[in-house]
């Protein structure tokens, strides 16, 4: 699954390097995939402060520290939470770039009334973006590699934005 990601995260490692820019990666359905992909690259403490699979109330606090208020009227799995997400794990890192992600990767939906294959990606940055991808699929595996790469691609068009 990570060598279907490694070229997109090659392409984003030169970036980063090539502008002293470094990034945090706050993941949840994805499971640590995108963090594998950027840290697969040689040469990835350059520009990879950290990550964290953030799957649990519990861990959204430990590793992310974003206060009960800073929810409210928040869903997760939605454009907003990702963006949140994204936010904290670059202010919690001090890194230029963060990126966010939280979803269904299946076989069920989640407790919010997503289905499977639904996920919410998010990059904060000098550039912030959001999108929400709907595979339609129930696989778990294909829908976390999907995401990943959603997520990789989202970050790799604001690379270019800049």
């Amino acid at each position: 699954m990570i060598t279907e990601l490694l070229a997109s995260a090659q392409r984003i490692a030169a970036l980063l390097k090539a502008r002293g820019e470094t990034i945090a990666v706050a993941e949840s359905s994805t499971a640590g995939l995108v963090c594998a992909a950027l840290l697969a690259v040689p040469g990835a403490s350059a520009y990879f402060e950290g990550g964290a699979v953030v799957y649990t109330r519990g861990s959204r606090r430990a590793f992310l520290a974003i206060p009960e208020e800073a929810l409210a009227g928040i869903r997760p799995a939605t454009e907003a939470y990702a963006l949140l997400f994204a936010r904290a794990a670059r202010t919690q890192l001090g890194t230029v770039w963060g990126l966010g992600e939280t979803g269904a990767a299946g076989p069920t939906g989640n407790r919010y009334g997503d289905p499977a294959g639904h996920s919410a990606i998010a990059v904060s940055g000098p550039v912030e973006k959001s999108l929400t991808i709907e595979t339609g699929k129930s696989d778990r595996l294909e829908n976390m590699r999907a995401f990943a790469a959603a997520l990789l691609d989202l970050l790799e068009q604001s690379l270019g934005a800049r």
